[in-house]
């Protein structure tokens, strides 16, 4: 019953999501719950780890530095040609290639869970591209935009010890050490994790929901371009160098989907209100394409 209710992920987030868009207002005051809702879903993928699993990754590392090259070359690369392509504003085009030049998601780690794939590679990729976003962010935006853009590294590096670090140590050292006496919670959590997922992207969309309306067809065309080449490269070249299928879509995943939120608040302070409108889209986009495609691979895990 419960692996049939989480198979049903890519369905409950479309028809959550076209709620928060006809019905904000029931969505928009959860917004403050995000980031706790998002620490839960981080101790429950925790729930799911063992030590051995990290320590897997860091004896072979190469996974990680493929993925979060393909993110900082891929991603601006494309948002720049894509940008020029529809022949965007000098403030739109900013945009995009900040968007491609930021880290990877805290999502991406939620949405490879659901998806059958490394949970830990994610994490590692994740934290990877947070650190080194503090220099390629500014540089690559800079590179392609022409315009400099300040990011704290203080501030991200919190973000994601609060966010991710904290409750995936908590998490996997519970497994590890009493998976047994847990066991019955770790069976019960991937449910509460996929009802919690939908619920933010729902938020998530509420929240943006009068950008979606007045978006024209050319930035969202963009959008979900950009986010397609991110997700076909990451996969495509993970298969070309034979990495298993978890892996493959692991890297998928982590290269698609991109850190919109700080990406659209940067661009505010930096640049101008509409260039924020690519991350605010995006947000919204990769949350949906991606949640469709994990909950379709949740089928085949092996």
């Amino acid at each position: 019953m419960i692996d049939r209710l989480i198979s049903l992920f890519p369905l409950w987030a479309i028809l959550m999501s076209t709620l928060a868009y006809y019905f904000p207002g029931v969505f928009t005051p959860l917004s403050p719950a995000i980031v706790p809702l998002l620490s839960v879903v981080m101790l429950g993928m925790g729930l799911t780890l063992r030590w051995g699993d990290f320590l897997s990754i860091l004896k072979s590392p190469f996974p990680v530095f493929l993925g979060v090259g393909l993110q900082f070359t891929v991603m601006p690369i494309s948002a720049y040609f894509i940008s020029s392509y529809f022949d965007f504003t000098p403030e739109m085009v900013a945009g995009m290639v900040l968007l491609g030049a930021s880290a990877g998601a805290v999502a991406s780690n939620i949405m490879s869970y659901v998806a059958g794939g490394n949970v830990a590679l994610s994490i590692m990729m994740t934290l990877v591209s947070t650190l080194l976003s503090v220099v390629f962010t500014p540089a690559l935006t800079l590179f392609y935009a022409g315009q400099t853009v300040p990011v704290s590294f203080a501030a991200m590096v919190l973000s994601i010890i609060n966010m991710v670090i904290i409750p995936v140590v908590i998490g996997t050292t519970l497994n590890t050490f009493a998976g047994g006496r847990i066991r019955r919670l770790s069976t019960i959590f991937p449910l509460i994790s996929t009802f919690i997922v939908v619920l933010i992207i729902a938020i998530i969309f509420a929240l943006n929901s009068q950008r979606i309306y007045e978006a024209g067809f050319v930035i969202l065309a963009a959008v979900m371009i950009h986010n397609g080449v991110g997700f076909t490269a990451g996969y495509a070249v993970s298969w070309l160098m034979h990495y298993d299928r978890a892996t493959c879509r692991t890297i998928a995943i982590e290269v698609s989907m991109q850190n919109s939120g700080l990406s659209a608040a940067l661009a505010v302070k930096h640049f101008a209100a509409a260039a924020a409108v690519p991350a605010a889209i995006y947000s919204i986009w990769q949350n949906i394409s991606v949640s469709i495609i994990a909950g379709i691979w949740g089928h085949f895990k092996k």
